[in-house]
């Protein structure tokens, strides 16, 4: 059987998250995946804008194919961002998971009034988050078909 022609891209993910542990948690969840995946993580809003913009020490950054976001977080909130993503013409196809720890109803209609994809309330128990994370990966990865960049 000849060679491949095209070896499968990795799916790039950018997790916008100011708590290193649940940035790690995702990553750990996924790095067991069956999805070839490349995760990158930044810890804040500003920082996110520059991967997505491709700025500063994020030139040449790939474009993600998804989006787990974080609403709280310090310089700027998920909120901000998420309004920022989804107004620019180059950005707004890029699937955003907010994933959060906030309970409050404004956020979940702010959210979704700003055209996120979905909203999570971060589980606090590890085997629920990682019931979560491996959830969204078959939803995000097997079940539906995402933009290519």
């Amino acid at each position: 059987m000849p060679p491949s022609e095209s070896t499968p891209r990795p799916v790039q993910i950018l997790i916008v998250e100011d708590n290193p542990a649940d940035a790690r948690l995702v990553k750990e969840v996924m790095r067991d995946s069956k999805i070839l995946n490349e995760i990158h993580w930044v810890p804040d809003g500003v920082e996110a804008l520059d991967y997505l913009y491709q700025r500063g020490k994020h030139a040449g950054a790939l474009r993600p194919n998804l989006i787990f976001l974080d609403l709280n977080m310090p310089r700027k909130d998920g909120r901000a961002v998420l309004s920022e993503v989804k107004a620019d013409r180059e950005l707004r196809r890029i699937p955003v998971v907010v994933m959060t720890s906030s309970q409050a109803e404004e956020d979940v209609a702010r959210a979704y009034d700003a055209h996120a994809n979905c909203y999570i309330r971060k589980p606090i128990d590890f085997e629920q988050f990682h019931q979560v994370v491996k959830t969204l990966e078959n939803f995000w990865f097997s079940t539906v078909e995402l933009p290519i960049r």
